[in-house]
This record gives structure tokens, sequence and C-alpha cells, in this order.
């Protein structure tokens, strides 16, 4: 079996009710963990973001489970990192600090390889 270099991860992130119930400044205040969860993962050594996709179009209200609300596509070098990515909704302050950003999103990581479609 070959080694790979990387895995192609696909990080699937869920708003949960606790989002949709909160006020409308707690919510701004979720949107900047949210974009602060994002620049931590796109700053890992060794990850690069492919893209990014939202969902919210086409779907409205929580999403715990498939289909997600938005999805990181992502090359990451080790299992490790990929840990670390989604241990940000672990430790990503929302607000003062009093609560973290996974009380009001879930994140799952599928773990593959790149496929190349032969011509």
């Amino acid at each position: 079996m070959e080694k790979l270099e990387s895995h192609r991860v696909l990080f699937c992130i869920g708003i949960n009710q606790n989002f949709m119930d909160a006020p409308i400044e707690e919510m701004k205040q979720v949107w900047q963990a949210f974009s602060q969860m994002l620049q931590n993962i796109d700053e890992l050594p060794g990850l690069s973001i492919l893209g990014i996709m939202d969902d919210d179009r086409l779907q409205v209200g929580a999403a715990s489970s498939a289909p997600w609300m938005a999805y990181i596509m992502a090359d990451v070098p080790d299992i490790e990192t990929i840990i670390a990515a989604c241990n940000f909704f672990r430790t990503v302050p929302v607000g003062d600090g009093t609560y973290k950003l996974w009380k009001y999103c879930k994140i799952e990581a599928r773990i593959g390889r790149e496929l190349i479609v032969p011509e």
C-alpha cells in the first residue's frame, strides 16, 4: 500500500439549536468566534484549505448531522493536525469566553485521499 503524503479531509460543520435560539448580539459573537476558528485552521502548519462551502441557501435551521451547514475541504499532513483543527471548537471562546464555539456548532472530519480521475 502506498504511503500518503497528506490526507484529503472534509470537515463537516453543523450549527445547533443553541445558535438558533441566541439573541442577535450573541449570534454576532458566535460569528466572530467562527471566523477566528477558520483563521486558526488556515494557519495550521502544512494544512492547505482547498475550499469552504456554506449550505445556507437550501438549508435553514439547525444542522446537527448530514446535510451539514458548512464544509471545509483541505489537504492535511497528518492525523494530529486534523485533531488540532477539530479541537478549535473546544478552545475558541465566544464573547467573554464563558462558552466555547462547541456550544453553538459541531465538527466532524471525513478523512480520505485525493481521487485522481484517469484520462
